[in-house]
């Protein structure tokens, strides 16, 4: 009996000196993203990518003195109020300390100046790429990974110039994203470089049919149409409509339009004529770093903002560290740890910028997709050229940017002007 008594308060005392010892509490992050809506198809390789960030944090010592840290994904299916909602539920609900997304600007403009803004969360954004973002009274809580559409708009109109585009005609969605980047397109097309756009138009989306828009855009003579817009959304309805009734001979999208959704529903001997821009960083050490890894995952490293994605939730664990784990700071350690100045920390090298950090040594964030040194606006500035899957036609330049203008995999002559479009896809 007393040998029952003495190994029962062993027990005991065992429990109670582990219940003594304080559990390391997780550290959570919201993923953003379009899961559903216009950019569904895009979306599970960006989510991935930021995945494999914390992936690497966590087998690397996780956050300050071994927490977890935790990816809280939510949809914020490329619109505003989704945006919101999905912001709302990761900051009040599962209390993140940060913000990794959303992906559209709509989502972005919306969850930042409800949510995040107020509650004093820093948010970086690796697609949202409308130039209002970088005019939110945001109290230097917003950045993003991926260059304003100011500059994709305009290196786009250089590149059709430069390829010998005449009079072309301007589709865009009524948001902030197709507003954004038709806008600074007219202006570099137009107003400097002297080139003609014969028709310029905003729709809407959702609707069955846009054929007597496109007849209305035709009706200049432009023989093509450039298309800002998703093409996992209405982008495709339009580009469909319009091959099936001859409208146009060529099609230029911008990065939305740039999803593997079009060539699976229009098929790639119909889009002989159809090309597409991304912005895109350069080839280095960093981005065979993330390939290798990224690939191990199983997953494609050439999908579109793969690289700005996983370069945001690297660089929200970074920032997080130096912040001490808590929401408070982060923002400044942001414009810190990629300031270009400082050691250099490439992808995947965790343990070493922990141990910097705690030793009080500048570091400095070389990305997959490039350089982030961040402007007073807290834009990145810095991503350079990259060698991609694709066949490259032609990059442009502006501040270090670099953007190309991408065929996709074509085989066969695509449908002219007075010759019917068909396809496997469904009916548009």
């Amino acid at each position: 009996m007393k040998t029952k008594i003495l190994a029962l308060a062993a027990g005991l005392m065992t429990a109670t000196a582990l219940a003594s010892v304080p559990a390391h509490a997780d550290v959570k992050i919201g993923l953003l993203g379009g899961i559903s809506g216009p950019i569904a198809a895009m979306a599970p390789a960006m989510i991935d990518a930021a995945q494999l960030a914390v992936q690497q944090v966590n087998e690397q010592g996780g956050i300050g003195e071994g927490e977890k840290l935790v990816g809280v994904v939510g949809d914020s299916a490329c619109n505003p109020q989704n945006g919101t909602d999905a912001a709302t539920k990761a900051v009040n609900i599962e209390g993140v300390v940060g913000m990794v997304g959303p992906h559209c600007s709509g989502a972005v403009l919306a969850a930042a100046g409800s949510v995040t803004i107020p509650a004093g969360v820093t948010m970086i954004t690796p697609s949202g790429t409308s130039p209002e973002i970088s005019n939110l009274e945001d109290n230097g809580t917003v950045f993003r990974t991926v260059p304003s559409d100011d500059f994709q708009g305009r290196a786009l109109a250089r590149t059709l110039k430069e390829q010998g585009y005449g009079k072309v005609a301007v589709a865009y969605l009524n948001n902030d994203y197709g507003t954004g980047l038709a806008n600074a397109f007219k202006a570099e097309y137009v107003d400097e470089l002297g080139g003609e756009i014969t028709g310029f138009a905003a729709h809407e989306e959702g609707k069955a049919s846009y054929r007597s828009n496109l007849a209305e855009l035709a009706s200049g003579g432009a023989d093509t149409l450039v298309i800002f817009d998703y093409g996992d959304g209405t982008g495709l309805t339009i580009l469909r409509q319009a091959l099936e009734n001859g409208f146009f001979e060529k099609f230029v999208g911008g990065d939305g339009m740039k999803s593997d959704a079009v060539i699976r529903e229009l098929g790639a001997e119909n889009l002989e004529n159809f090309v597409s821009s991304s912005p895109v960083g350069e080839k280095s050490e960093s981005l065979d770093l993330f390939n290798e890894a990224f690939k191990a995952m199983g997953q494609d490293p050439d999908a579109i903002f793969a690289t700005t994605s996983y370069d945001a939730a690297f660089m929200m664990a970074l920032a997080l560290e130096k912040a001490g784990g808590k929401k408070e700071g982060v923002a400044d350690a942001m414009m810190e740890i990629s300031s270009g100045e400082g050691e250099p920390i490439r992808p995947g090298e965790w343990q070493k910028a922990k141990e910097l950090i705690a030793a009080g040594t500048q570091i400095d964030y070389k990305g997959a997709a490039g350089d982030h040194n961040f402007d007073e606006r807290r834009r990145s500035g810095h991503l350079r050229p990259m060698e991609g899957r694709r066949r490259r036609l032609r990059s442009h330049h502006r501040n270090g940017i670099s953007f190309f203008v991408r065929r996709a995999f074509l085989r066969k002559p695509a449908a002219r002007k007075g010759r019917r479009f068909s396809c496997g896809g469904r009916a548009g």
